[in-house]
């Protein structure tokens, strides 16, 4: 009698057991699902991040074409330190190609010194016990601005003729600018370095929370 009631427990019990073995098969398969979503996830944001970047760079590196330094007036480089008037040229070029090292497709918009990307990935989450996932990309959006780090120091000073006997046209002095961390930059408007060397020394880019 006793052993047909122990058999009889078993016999019931190994439904049970099933339906729990189900259960923890599907919720594993579902917690896998949301990994995938998030690793997908997570390559847009990487994709976005470094577009955004890209186009931040790319803008403060490179001035509108023909611009000429050496003729901006003290008051102008105010301006440009201070980020109120900077002469950039494009930026948002870039984005498209490093969104696609990540393997990602990239849009790109500019308004003044900030780049705001929307990225969304190639690939999708795949195949998923969520139903509606399998066919998801991941997306994401990323904000980079140029961030100015200097100011302008003491006026220059014009160079006077070297022969006072033949006055000359004063010719102009070099902009002392001064940066964060004591940094002192003097330009010299006869002997410019590029403004790529410059730009990374006057500029900071970074990402927006």
């Amino acid at each position: 009698m006793i052993t047909w009631q122990r058999s009889g427990d078993r016999g019931q019990a190994f439904p049970i057991y099933v339906v729990a073995l189900v259960g923890l098969l599907f919720a594993a398969l579902a917690f896998f699902a949301i990994g995938q979503a998030s690793v997908t996830r997570s390559n847009a944001q990487g994709a976005a991040d470094a577009a955004a970047l890209a186009a931040a760079r790319e803008a403060r590196d490179h001035l509108v074409p023909g611009l000429d330094l050496a003729a901006l007036k003290p008051e102008d480089w105010q301006d440009v330190l201070g980020g109120k008037r900077l002469y950039l040229d494009g930026g948002c070029e870039k984005a498209p190609g490093f969104a696609a090292m990540n393997d990602a497709e990239a849009t790109c918009r500019r308004s003044a010194l900030s780049f705001t990307v929307e990225a969304r990935t190639n690939g999708t989450v795949g195949d998923s016990v969520i139903p509606g996932t399998d066919a998801m990309h991941g997306t994401a959006n990323a904000t980079a601005v140029i961030e100015p780090r200097c100011h302008l120091g003491s006026p220059p000073t014009p160079t006077q003729s070297p022969n006072p006997a033949e006055p000359g046209p004063e010719k102009p002095g070099p902009i002392k600018i001064r940066c964060r961390g004591g940094k002192d930059i003097d330009f010299d408007p006869l002997k410019p370095d590029p403004w790529r060397t410059l730009a990374r020394a006057l500029f900071d880019v970074r990402l927006t929370d």
